[in-house]
């Protein structure tokens, strides 16, 4: 069976060599928060992440721009993103070299619509696991505890209002697709989202050093409760004021020399405690 032929913005089948082409200089929007949150695009970059766009969410994928040198090793990908209806856009190296957020670039990128879902939907239907991240800054942190929580099996991911913008190129390469597999909701204050955690159902627990050991709250039963964990900043962790906030503070005991765990290690630690402890 033939497989599409990748087609230019005017519905050709000419290479694009230009960024000023009308569909590359939308994609190049999406480079920047102001423009990202304007249009309420976004770049999803690399086969992994456009395969799963188009499998989760393909009415929210609008255009695929790819090289000739993928789009021979794809083909499938660039039959879903034709069947999905987007515009499939033959793009130069150097071209796609331009919207790709890596060293060497991985031959496609696609240009998707926002997928946040409002607070309370991602809370509706009693959840029994959900990450918070509450001012994480890094974006590679960001995006590695989404992924995390996806794997264990989480029903959505908060980030609060100071946080780092889950759209950003390095946060959504770091999900590894997982973006588009789980809710995630953006922007509530810590205060609001505790409060509404407690209303569906939720412990709200913070994982900070200040707490009591992971395996204390496993021994007393407490994992295989509906939670919401919460994890801080990469470099100073969860205030008190913020700490305040939760029902419960745990934290990861250090058997070794380290000084300390990364975020998204503790984070992926602590989810999946959750979820081990949940299905038993």
């Amino acid at each position: 069976m033939s497989q599409p032929r990748p087609r230019d913005a005017g519905g050709g089948t000419s290479l694009v060599t230009s960024s000023r082409n009308p569909r590359v200089a939308a994609a190049r929007r999406c480079a920047k928060r102001s423009f990202r949150e304007q249009d309420r695009r976004f770049l999803a970059e690399g086969p992994q992440a456009v395969r799963e766009a188009l499998a989760c969410t393909p009415s929210l994928v609008s255009s695929v721009l790819v090289t000739d040198e993928l789009a021979g090793r794809e083909p499938e990908l660039l039959a879903a993103a034709s069947a999905a209806g987007a515009d499939v856009v033959r793009v130069a190296g150097d071209v796609l070299a331009e919207l790709a957020g890596t060293v060497t670039p991985q031959g496609v990128v696609a240009v998707c619509g926002f997928l946040d879902v409002p607070l309370g939907s991602l809370l509706a239907g009693s959840p029994r696991l959900v990450a918070v991240l509450s001012n994480v800054r890094d974006p590679g942190n960001a995006g590695t505890v989404l992924r995390a929580a996806d794997a264990a099996g989480a029903d959505g991911v908060v980030l609060t209002d100071a946080s780092v913008d889950v759209y950003n190129g390095k946060a959504v390469r770091a999900t590894a697709g997982s973006l588009f597999h789980l809710p995630v909701a953006l922007g509530a204050p810590l205060a609001e989202l505790a409060q509404q955690a407690r209303a569906a159902g939720l412990r709200v627990v913070a994982a900070d050093g200040k707490g009591r050991p992971l395996p204390e709250a496993e021994a007393a039963g407490d994992l295989g409760l509906p939670t919401a964990w919460v994890f801080g900043n990469e470099a100073w962790g969860l205030p008190d004021d913020a700490l305040a906030l939760c029902d419960d503070v745990v934290r990861l005991p250090i058997y070794g020399r380290a000084e300390s765990l990364n975020l998204a290690t503790a984070a992926a630690v602590c989810l999946y405690a959750s979820a081990r402890a949940q299905r038993a």
